[in-house]
């Protein structure tokens, strides 16, 4: 061939693949602002691997995801949509009611002033997502680690990912951090001991060194740091001895699970290192949303976001801002910082920029390319707004609302949280007053009214399916000063999901105690009573009934018990239970058969409340012909 038909074919040939970057998204799992080191705002927590991460990229100080929760900033990141307009608002994905469209809420209790809408709970497959966009462009896709945006149809396979693995729908890893875990799907740990961080940054290592030749798209969304709270016991150890009362940031579970969680991105780090492609692949790592705050593990919260106020599942800064740092050689200058506003869902719009690839005929975005903040230079937008229309009871825990964030103004509407169904505003000076503790709404009117505007442009545009007044309210029941303050709320008392006592020991394989204690010492589980009703519970929520309860246990004293299906969830008339009586004295095999049909969401194994611990030494569920043993 002469040298002009070579140089012709170079021209009428197809870019190499390697001519893409490759692309690797790490969302980290509730990781606050002030939990990392390159934001200054911690002394005890210890990320060198997040730190190298910055020094190749850019570092982003105002970053926010879409929402205070998982599923919905999770579904903004893949559609580059708001979650005001996929209708996915709370993390109920993992339920097992398929629900695709949002719809206006019914009731609420008395003291609520609104009526939340019902959520989606599925990331319906009809949007084209970044995956599918990637996959189009030539890109090997992986999904690595937590989903929670629906189960089959509707799992990564689905929505343009090639790999998935664990392969799971749910809200968290199952049952622990460190092995023994239980995935439904035969997901086992190679060795004892194993912590899944560990594992899942192997495959997707291995991932990556498949695809080395490029391009590929590695989606790694962590497990850590959400509960359960458990971790490598030594590293518990080593920061338990260096723990400072004193300071707000103290537990040394969530420590070492910050270790663990940094210690993932730095084998991702060196993969690349080590097979030469660094500088031929970009990386995100951002958090799905703030640092969890209404736990309880070490006898302290998780973490703290101080200076920002609140934390996951509130609207106030520390439930929204998150860390960002954006590695992408060649466009993104090492080392750097930017102040720009950025969210989660303007992500799939910047890799299109930087990709110059096209979207789909009609696809529309709530995000925006940031690719002029990624050059170092300013970036303009008009604002960025947060929809978030419940009101979970955490601490700083505000009605249902939607935030708009301007410049250095950020404003909240509390739906019809006023006098007889109007709406109430807060307003506050972030550039002043970060920890939002001045509301300035009642000095600044117009400015209140020229940003509602906007609030209100935005949800129509959006087609936001909004709260409701609430016919029933009843102004006796309610107090303006005890908004924000957690458990407040006319809620019946319970324990909270995942705390220090009931996921501390990771040989609990899964199940969770309420209104007891379970220890396990030489296989036994040991179920002392906390409450009237003790039980142990595991989330079964993909298998249908009916089901048989196997139990091999002991009672010194001996009493009722139940077996029990919660299929609906929140639904208490779907909930199905068997009653059996434990002997006093020896060892003995119960087997209760539970003719519930449908979903079995949670069965729950309730035991005799006595003084002294009930023993139990195996529990086997049956359920769709499969068998399933936990041995302890």
């Amino acid at each position: 061939m002469t040298r002009l038909a070579l140089f012709f074919a170079l021209l009428a040939a197809p870019l190499h693949a390697v001519e893409k970057p490759n692309i690797i998204f790490i969302l980290a799992d509730d990781l606050g602002w002030a939990d990392t080191t390159p934001y200054g705002h911690t002394k005890y927590y210890k990320t060198p691997n997040i730190e190298r991460l910055a020094k190749r990229g850019m570092t982003f100080t105002r970053a926010y995801s879409a929402s205070p929760l998982c599923s919905p900033t999770r579904s903004s990141i893949l559609t580059g949509l708001s979650p005001a307009r996929t209708g996915i608002t709370t993390p109920n994905c993992h339920e097992p009611q398929v629900v695709l469209q949002a719809t206006p809420g019914k009731a609420a209790p008395p003291s609520k002033k609104s009526i939340s809408p019902t959520p989606v709970s599925r990331l319906k497959t009809e949007y084209f997502t970044l995956a599918e966009a990637l996959k189009q462009a030539g890109y090997a896709t992986g999904h690595f680690g937590k989903w929670h945006l629906g189960a089959e149809p509707y799992s990564p396979l689905q929505q343009g990912f090639d790999v998935d693995l664990p392969h799971t729908p749910g809200p968290g890893p199952a049952g622990s951090f460190v092995a023994p875990w239980k995935y439904p799907n035969g997901f086992v740990p190679k060795s004892p001991g194993e912590h899944i961080e560990d594992r899942m940054a192997a495959e997707a290592g291995a991932f990556m060194e498949q695809h080395k030749d490029g391009p590929f798209f590695l989606n790694y969304w962590m497990f850590s740091v959400h509960a359960p709270f458990d971790a490598k016991k030594s590293l518990i150890e080593n920061y338990r001895a260096s723990a400072n009362p004193a300071d707000l940031q103290r537990s040394p579970t969530y420590a070492a699970m910050i270790e663990s969680m940094d210690a993932a991105v730095g084998t991702l780090l060196d993969t690349l290192d080590r097979l030469g492609i660094a500088d031929k692949t970009a990386i995100v790592f951002l958090s799905d949303n703030g640092g969890n705050m209404y736990n309880e593990i070490d006898g302290t919260t998780p973490t703290s976001n101080r200076p920002l106020r609140g934390g996951k599942a509130s609207v106030y800064e520390g439930g929204i801002r998150v860390p960002c740092i954006v590695s992408w050689p060649g466009t993104v200058a090492p080392a750097t910082r930017s102040d720009a506003i950025v969210q989660s869902s303007d992500f799939y719009p910047t890799f299109l920029d930087l990709l110059a690839l096209k979207p789909q005929p009609d696809q529309k975005f709530d995000g925006i390319s940031i690719v002029p903040a990624l050059k170092g230079g300013a970036l303009e937008r008009e604002a960025i707004f947060t929809y978030f229309p419940h009101d979970p009871p955490v601490p700083d825990w505000v009605p249902p609302s939607v935030v708009v964030t301007q410049a250095d103004w950020k404003l909240i509407r509390i739906f019809h949280g006023g006098d007889s169904g109007a709406h109430r505003w807060k307003l506050y000076n972030l550039r002043d007053d970060l920890g939002e503790t001045t509301d300035l709404a009642a000095k600044e009117p117009e400015r209140v009214k020229q940003m509602d505007a906007r609030i209100e442009a935005f949800l129509k545009d959006t087609g936001a399916v909004v709260p409701i007044p609430n016919p029933k309210f009843d102004p006796a029941t309610w107090k303006l000063e005890d908004e924000g303050k957690p458990g407040i709320r006319n809620a019946p008392k319970r324990k909270p999901a995942a705390t220090a006592d009931d996921t501390a020991d990771p040989k609990l394989q899964g199940w969770r105690a309420r209104n007891s204690t379970a220890v396990v010492k030489d296989g036994i589980v040991h179920l002392t009573a906390d409450g009237a009703d003790p039980f142990l519970g595991f989330g079964l929520s993909q298998t249908a009934g009916p089901a048989t309860l196997k139990v091999r246990l002991r009672s010194q004293t001996g009493g009722p018990g139940k077996f029990e299906s919660v299929g609906a969830g929140k639904d208490p008339a779907a909930a199905k239970s068997v009653a059996f009586t434990v002997a006093p004295g020896e060892w003995q095999e119960l087997t209760v058969e539970l003719p519930v049909k449908g979903p079995l969401g949670i069965v729950r194994l309730h035991l005799p409340a006595t003084k002294q611990a009930v023993e139990i030494d195996w529990i086997e569920i049956t359920a769709a012909g499969k068998p399933r043993r936990t041995t302890f």
